[in-house]
């Protein structure tokens, strides 16, 4: 490789770097979005493959749930999804074995899918429970006196 070659790299190189651009990683978002027919599937899946950076969409009416993968950012994809007037809230469901104690009344969900409960954040389960820890406290084996409550 000559001067010439050389000088070529180096200005390639130098024209490819852009200052302050970070580039987007590839992100998958996950939206409960209320849907009742086909129509409405069609219209979220336009509405949200026409944003910027997003390379796939994948729509499951049963759940209501909308998967979006690419190179964009969550806050547009909310913003795109909520343009359609559909009820749309980020997915707030997690696989139950995740949560420490999936049955609080804050994380249990009718309509959650199977075996996933709402993502609460552990502040909201220390109120509950310390009326729970005293019923395990008194049933324990460690309780001397266990046997004589039963």
């Amino acid at each position: 490789m000559g001067v010439a070659g050389t000088l070529e790299y180096f200005s390639d190189l130098l024209s490819n770097v852009k200052k302050g651009k970070k580039k987007k990683q590839m992100q998958t978002v996950a939206l409960k979005v209320r849907m009742d027919c086909e129509g409405c599937e069609r219209k979220v899946k336009g509405v949200l493959s026409g944003v910027k950076g997003v390379k796939s969409v994948d729509v499951d009416l049963k759940q209501q749930k909308v998967t979006v993968t690419g190179y964009m950012e969550p806050k547009k994809v909310l913003k795109a999804a909520q343009s359609t007037k559909k009820k749309v809230e980020m997915w707030p469901y997690v696989p139950y074995t995740l949560v420490a104690h999936p049955y609080v009344s804050q994380a249990y969900d009718k309509k959650a899918p199977a075996n996933h409960v709402r993502a609460v954040p552990v502040t909201a389960i220390i109120g509950e429970t310390t009326v729970d820890d005293n019923y395990t406290n008194m049933f324990s084996d460690e309780n001397p006196h266990a046997c004589s409550i039963m």
